[in-house]
């Protein structure tokens, strides 16, 4: 029997996403195995080499793992202002890239290297992880088996308890215009969700606000108009969906909002998020027996309509989680295939959503409803 090709994996920064997305899923997929990591500075408390002293290659710059014939995909763990050039020198370069989300500033940038990934025969993939969530794999399957009938509204929110803005890192000081802030790291695993349920809307309207603040802002890139909340109407003329996103800083909930489904048969309420986040920040792993498993306490309500007309309330037990190993299952295979339509979350579909991020910053603008 032949053994499994082995992909050499090269990792490009050394922060949270790569120490607890990445790296670990790396090493329970087989076919793929950590030849390099660059880490500009390593430092006490902080270091890729002690961390990972033997069995793995360690450089400071990109330059090294460009050349190095061994190193087989890039994976970009940086700031999303590097995401663009660094994806782009690798692909050139001949590598497989996975890139971390936000994807890139523009959706330009995304057709570019979407074309740039087709031309050299090499896969580009977005780690939307998101969509492997345990809750919107359960959305997924109301909607698809019809349980809750045709889709009238939409509701899908990230909000949060934050009055203190960030100090330190990118997402502290970077803006929409370089990929950052609110729109492109919250806003963006929402949008994508609702693209994979729904796809390209035929509107979008688009409102920021600085909720720390109290305070309207139009969404000129920088400075005092950035803003830390965002609020987004998603039309559907084809189908009636009307779909609302939502991700906020000032949100005292003790069981924060996830999604509210309503249907013409049934309707489904959601707080909290998918666990696997918190699980991997906590050291748990995706071997654990519960790892990406939600307990009834956690559970969301199905309102169902019966044919008498009268409606009844349950507990929707969340579906068995995929979790985010799927996600490197289905990557390995793309990179063992070559084939574009095996890639998980292709650079087009992410194109895509960035389209409605920048028809949402039209909109906060203009204060008019914008076709994206």
């Amino acid at each position: 029997m032949a053994s499994q090709k082995q992909f050499n994996v090269g990792i490009v920064g050394y922060g949270l996403s790569a120490k607890v997305f990445h790296i670990p899923f790396i090493a329970l997929t087989p076919s793929l195995n950590l030849h390099s990591i660059l880490q500009r500075s390593p430092a006490a408390g902080n270091s890729a080499p002690a961390d990972h002293p033997t069995g793995v290659k360690h450089v400071t710059t990109l330059d090294p793992l460009l050349a190095d014939p061994d190193v087989h995909i890039l994976i970009l763990c940086t700031p999303p202002n590097t995401h663009y050039p660094f994806a782009r020198a690798a692909l050139e370069a001949g590598k497989h890239v996975l890139v971390e989300k936000p994807f890139v500033p523009t959706a330009a940038e995304a057709d570019d290297l979407a074309a740039l990934a087709r031309a050299k025969g090499r896969v580009l993939c977005v780690y939307q992880n998101r969509r492997w969530d345990s809750d919107f794999l359960t959305v997924q399957r109301l909607i698809g088996d019809g349980t809750i009938g045709r889709v009238v509204e939409f509701e899908t929110h990230f909000d949060r308890l934050r009055p203190q803005a960030p100090v330190g890192g990118w997402k502290a000081g970077m803006g929409m215009k370089e990929g950052g802030g609110v729109l492109f790291d919250l806003g963006t695993h929402l949008l994508d969700q609702v693209y994979v349920l729904f796809g390209m809307p035929s509107g979008v309207y688009g409102r920021f606000v600085r909720q720390r603040e109290g305070k309207l802002v139009k969404g000129v890139e920088g400075g005092a108009d950035e803003p830390d909340s965002v609020t987004a109407v998603l039309s559907y003329e084809e189908t009636g969906v009307v779909v609302y996103v939502r991700a906020g800083v000032v949100s005292v909930e003790s069981k924060q909002m996830r999604f509210w489904v309503r249907g013409s048969k049934g309707s489904y309420h959601k707080t909290g998020l998918d666990p696997q986040e918190d699980q991997l920040r906590g050291g748990g792993k995706a071997t654990d027996a519960e790892f990406g498993r939600e307990d009834e306490s956690r559970y969301g309500r199905l309102s169902v309509l019966a044919e008498d007309g009268s409606v009844s309330d349950r507990a929707c037990p969340t579906v068995e989680p995929e979790t985010y190993l799927k996600f490197y299952e289905l990557f390995a295979k793309a990179v063992e295939s070559g084939k574009e339509e095996d890639v998980p979350v292709p650079a087009m579909q992410a194109a895509q959503v960035l389209r409605i991020i920048e028809a949402v910053k039209e909109s906060a603008k203009t204060g008019r409803e914008v076709a994206p």
